[in-house]
């Protein structure tokens, strides 16, 4: 009786598949990893602008510059550092999406021709663990601005005793603020990325505003910027480091803080109607947003420093003080509610889709058979209550920083995932074959490609001391330790790299730049299966490319003759005969 019962309850589990959608679920597949066909493609420039977007208008973004100074360096030369950063991770976003934007596959299936089928969890258990811990901690970082919305709406919540037991590193209203943020957070968590255009939006607007409004409102009051945004170099002459090696650890640091976006840029740039919408608005929101939130949390640091006398770098402790200095008036509560509303629904969405759905989607990589995008963001998102993330933050700021620092084996991983795609692949590969062992060349030995790991881990072993020593605080380690970690990126990723286009030259892989003659899938519309040589499948889908900003909610126009067959709204064709010529 228990045997059935654990039967049923395994049988209910699955995941139930549309076979008329090319749709199947396996131990290797289900809804979420087969390649994307057109009608499932809806991101176009201005969603990939609003998606970034919320990845730059951040508390995280708005400090960069006081890390920076706060290590001697000048306000030239921390924006400097930023801009640069920048320009580095538009460049790598673009190159590891390709293999998205091109076979609309994700990071979670794209490793599996480059680590095979079983060694594909290796990279995917990294990225889980890494979505789980900042999930948890941005829905903190969120917690904390919900706590400002309250006490904005009701003063007297600021003065709420603390409950919580003295070894417990939060108060009462913090936990309030977190379980707020929690609930209002998870009814987002049940719609599918494709859907996710309209709140990426508002929320990315409203942020936006809201972080204008703050600098100016500051410029207007103190007539002026404070000390800080003219600060020069602080370097001290008898520092271990020259300007030079602090200014490549900021460098490396800065981009460090985006690699574990870089890596998986396939989950989201297969959703894109075309490559151009996600280089446009990739590249356009790196440049744009991103350097502005720098430049304008800096000036708006600067000019409170005029107003309050102090440095109040992070958004929710300033928003108090603005509440504060207001003699909570109904006008400076008003002001700061909104502020704070806007910054919240900005990390919220970031969260959702950046850490929650990312997670999701490696972890379907994981258990196809039983997680989908859906089942896979709850938990993650429910994991955040047990990492606590008021543990981590205000507890151990080291292991925050050690996160930050994660690219150490990121970047290697990237390296050999460039390598293959580009190198030894040449953009060719066999979708058909990532998703059953048999008979693939991605199961290479026992499911493993016995090359890629001793490659990676090459990448990443020169860097790992100096990760190891930084951390610790253990200041009388060699200088070599510390500058091979300063350059963790750069070094990672060039090693890793070239070792794996070496070894692949002396040991090749069998079916290196071959790929499928037909498209199983319906996954390419007629024009993209030309383009790639490929015979299009018998019930490809014409790519419709949405309207600037469309919420792809609606139709905006009336369908095809093809796409209504498609949708079922008239009767199909008994047969499909392809003319021949037709494909190349």
């Amino acid at each position: 009786m228990v045997l059935k019962t654990i039967s049923r309850l395994r049988e209910s589990a699955v995941l139930k598949a549309d076979g008329s959608h090319n749709e199947e679920t396996t131990a290797w597949c289900n809804r979420d990893l087969v390649p994307l066909p057109p009608s499932r493609r809806t991101w176009g420039w201005f969603n990939f602008f609003g998606a970034g977007s919320l990845g730059a208008l951040n508390v995280a973004t708005w400090q960069t510059p006081n890390t920076l100074l706060t290590q001697g360096l000048s306000v030239g030369q921390a924006m400097a550092i930023i801009i640069i950063s920048r320009a580095i991770v538009c460049l790598f976003s673009c190159i590891i999406a390709w293999c998205g934007l091109t076979w609309h596959i994700g990071f979670t299936v794209q490793n599996r021709f480059t680590w095979g089928l079983r060694g594909a969890y290796i990279p995917l258990i990294q990225r889980s663990l890494l979505n789980f811990i900042w999930c948890a901690i941005q829905a903190w970082n969120g917690g904390r601005l919900v706590t400002v919305c309250i006490t904005a709406i009701w003063p007297s919540f600021q003065k709420v005793p603390n409950t919580l037991a003295a070894n417990v590193p939060t108060t009462t209203q913090q936990m309030v603020g977190f379980t707020v943020f929690w609930i209002i957070s998870f009814p987002f968590l049940f719609i599918r990325p494709e859907r996710f255009k309209k709140p990426f939006f508002f929320s990315s607007l409203g942020c936006g505003i809201a972080m204008l409004s703050m600098m100016i409102w500051s410029l207007s009051v103190a007539k002026g910027v404070g000390p800080v945004f003219y600060q020069g170099q602080k370097v001290p002459s008898t520092s271990r480091w020259s300007i030079s090696w602090m200014m490549m650890a900021g460098l490396n640091q800065a981009i460090g803080q985006k690699a574990a976006g870089m890596a998986n840029e396939s989950d989201f740039s297969r959703y894109a109607n075309s490559r151009w919408a996600f280089v446009l608005g990739t590249c356009s929101v790196q440049w744009l947003v991103g350097i502005f939130v720098s430049l304008g949390g800096l000036v708006t640091t600067a000019a409170c420093q005029i107003i309050y006398g102090k440095i109040w770098w992070n958004p929710p402790d300033l928003m108090l003080v603005m509440m504060d200095n207001g003699n909570g008036s109904s006008a400076s509560r008003a002001g700061v509610f909104f502020l704070a509303l806007a910054f919240t629904f900005a990390i919220l969405f970031q969260n959702v889709c950046g850490n929650a759905v990312a997670g999701g989607i490696d972890l379907a990589g994981i258990f196809p058979r039983y997680i989908d995008i859906r089942r896979g963001a709850i938990i993650t998102f429910t994991a955040a209550w047990i990492i606590q993330p008021w543990q981590l933050i205000n507890k151990a700021a080291t292991f925050v920083t050690v996160l930050s620092s994660f690219s150490v084996f990121l970047a290697p991983l990237m390296g050999v995932m460039v390598s293959d795609y580009f190198f030894i692949r040449h953009q060719k590969i066999k979708l058909r074959q990532l998703y059953r062992p048999e008979d693939s060349d991605y199961w290479f030995t026992h499911g493993f490609n016995w090359r890629v790991v001793p490659c990676w881990i090459a990448g990443w072993a020169p860097t790992i001391g100096g990760l190891i020593v930084s951390a610790g605080g253990m200041t009388g380690a060699p200088d070599a330790l510390f500058q091979l970690y300063y350059t963790a990126f750069f070094t990672g990723f060039s090693i890793s790299f070239t070792t794996f286009y070496v070894v692949n030259v002396f040991f090749p892989i069998t079916g290196a730049g071959e790929f499928d003659e037909y498209d199983d899938w319906a996954t390419f519309s007629p024009i993209e299966a030309a383009r790639l040589g490929v015979i299009p499948n018998d019930n490809a889908e014409e790519l419709v490319h949405s309207k600037l900003g469309a919420s792809g909610y609606e139709r905006r126009a009336p369908l095809s003759l093809k796409a209504q067959e498609l949708e079922g709204e008239l009767p199909a064709p008994v047969e499909v005969t392809l003319e021949s010529g037709k494909h190349q």
